[in-house]
């Protein structure tokens, strides 16, 4: 048997391709009519498929079947208006044209020279973005695929620069002297809230700071960075011998939206020369409306800040935009230039591949350049504009049903709520901490049997707490009050059954 070499058919692929986009086109608009999230349980999707993989070509429509009638079951629709449970993983009609375009170039965009356009492109729109936000010229723009990416590349940067300003001041520094060996990153220290997000520690670890050198601040009513708190966390460190490298300052937290000060905690880095990285990235997005310019007041001192498009601007995952003050010091701890990737106009040209932990980088900017300019500034500032009144609308919802608590302010469209019971609404004693706990987690397995909303749950200083989060173009004023109603249905049923079962009622449009 002879083995057949795969082949490029280009009108097999034109009417694949028809055949694909008229499915896409269909799913954007029957999306809001489908269960939120699958019913089906674990290992369901993987006990369909064969253990091993086809040795003889199968056919496109074999393969289409088999994708509608094994994955898409198995499918959570993060692009359904009715999915509010974490931060969005955003997508929009030019965003996933312009990812079709880039999947069918298949460029390898790590240097100027391998795809000089899409370095370019990168350079323009990133700047556009830095704008749009109020970041000022000292700062340069690089995609980068996640926060929790461009994160560790912050902190790997802090990293190099404390160890490389405190050798330069060390007595060994001096060769007329004999100094103390170099620095050990044991002796380096990395501050954040205690509502920062997982990434941060992870990234530490990642980066090579010891678990013990990590502090955790904690937080204000508000969930927001104790600034005082992080002044005492330094000043001790310092007694102690060790070296503050790095601040991450949260700007909408994700579990409450907190919003660390960062006008407060910037000063304090530059007194002390610490690197300062700001992680807006659900949150950032929202600095592009005039009136919410105030959620990166004091921004323009920080030496590196991360938000996502691919958040809350419609561009599809994955898409972050991190912004340096230095690119120098960037570049000092990534830059790569073995023999076969130097190229003649390396010395006036960017080679993205020198500002991050990948070498090789999609064509992440044309999708952003497509959304940009299909929706135009204006669009995209009314989209969020409308998801911020809509959090703030069904915020005071929250605050008018006595039953319900607000455990967190909502700046952005993020709300986070709590039900207390029934009897709290008439002046009665609505059960210990743990009590309450457990009836709203009950109430959240009963919201997702009924597939009409997805939510996530958090803990708002410690207590169970459920969040609905928005930021999906689809979702309407209409939406948000068809899931309050549901989630309101959903706690007086709760009642009715005693607070009891499982929440498994099946599942119902």
């Amino acid at each position: 048997m002879t083995n057949e070499l795969p082949t490029l058919e280009p009108e097999v692929f034109r009417r694949q391709a028809h055949q694909l986009v008229d499915w896409m086109a269909d799913y954007l608009r029957r999306v809001g009519t489908l269960p939120v999230q699958p019913s089906a349980p674990p290992g369901a999707v993987r006990s369909q498929l064969p253990a091993e993989a086809p040795d003889r070509p199968e056919g496109f429509e074999r393969i289409i079947r088999d994708f509608e009638a094994i994955i898409m079951p198995g499918m959570t629709h993060w692009g359904h208006p009715r999915f509010f449970a974490y931060f969005p993983a955003n997508s929009s009609p030019p965003s996933i044209l312009a990812e079709m375009l880039t999947a069918t170039l298949g460029a390898q965009c790590m240097s100027w020279n391998t795809s000089p356009a899409a370095t370019e492109l990168e350079q323009v729109t990133m700047d556009w973005l830095r704008k749009l936000v109020g970041l000022p010229d000292a700062f340069t723009g690089v995609i980068q695929d996640t926060a929790s990416t461009a994160t560790l590349v912050a902190l790997i940067t802090a990293r190099d620069e404390a160890l490389r300003r405190h050798d330069a001041k060390a007595p060994g520094a001096d060769p007329r002297r004999h100094g103390e060996p170099p620095v050990s990153i044991d002796r380096l220290t990395v501050y954040a809230s205690e509502e920062a997000h997982s990434s941060v520690a992870k990234g530490a670890r990642m980066a090579g700071f010891g678990p013990d050198r990590v502090r955790a601040i904690p937080a204000d009513d508000r969930f927001a960075m104790r600034e005082t708190l992080l002044a005492t966390a330094i000043e001790a460190d310092r007694k102690a011998g060790l070296i503050p490298a790095c601040v991450v300052a949260t700007v909408g937290t994700t579990s409450t939206t907190g919003i660390d000060p960062v006008p407060a905690i910037a000063a304090m880095c530059r007194r002390e020369s610490i690197w300062l990285h700001i992680d807006a990235a659900w949150g950032g997005s929202a600095a592009i409306l005039p009136e919410m310019r105030w959620i990166f007041e004091g921004a323009d001192q920080a030496d590196s800040l991360v938000f996502n498009p691919h958040k809350w601007m419609l561009v599809n995952f994955d898409c972050t935009a991190y912004f340096v003050r230095d690119r120098d010091a960037l570049r000092r701890s990534f830059a790569t230039s073995p023999a076969f990737l130097k190229a003649e106009h390396d010395d006036r040209v960017v080679n993205y591949r020198d500002w991050g932990i990948q070498l090789g980088r999609r064509f992440r900017s044309l999708k952003l350049w497509f959304v940009i300019r299909t929706f135009g500034v204006d669009g995209i500032r009314a989209m969020i504009r409308e998801h911020i009144r809509l959090g703030r609308l069904l915020a005071e919802w929250v605050e008018q049903d006595g039953r319900f608590e607000l455990m967190a302010p909502a700046p952005l469209a993020l709300v986070v709520f709590r039900y207390l019971g029934e009897d709290a609404g008439k002046g009665g004693d609505p059960g210990g901490e743990r009590e309450i706990d457990m009836l709203n987690e009950r109430l959240l397995q009963r919201l997702h049997a009924g597939g009409r909303i997805m939510l996530t749950q958090t803990r708002a200083k410690g207590k169970y707490a459920i969040r609905l989060a928005l930021g999906h173009l689809t979702t309407r004023e209409e939406d948000v009050r068809s899931a309050w109603e549901t989630i309101r249905s959903a706690a007086a049923e709760l009642e009715d059954t005693g607070g009891a079962g499982s929440g498994n009622q099946g599942r119902g449009e």
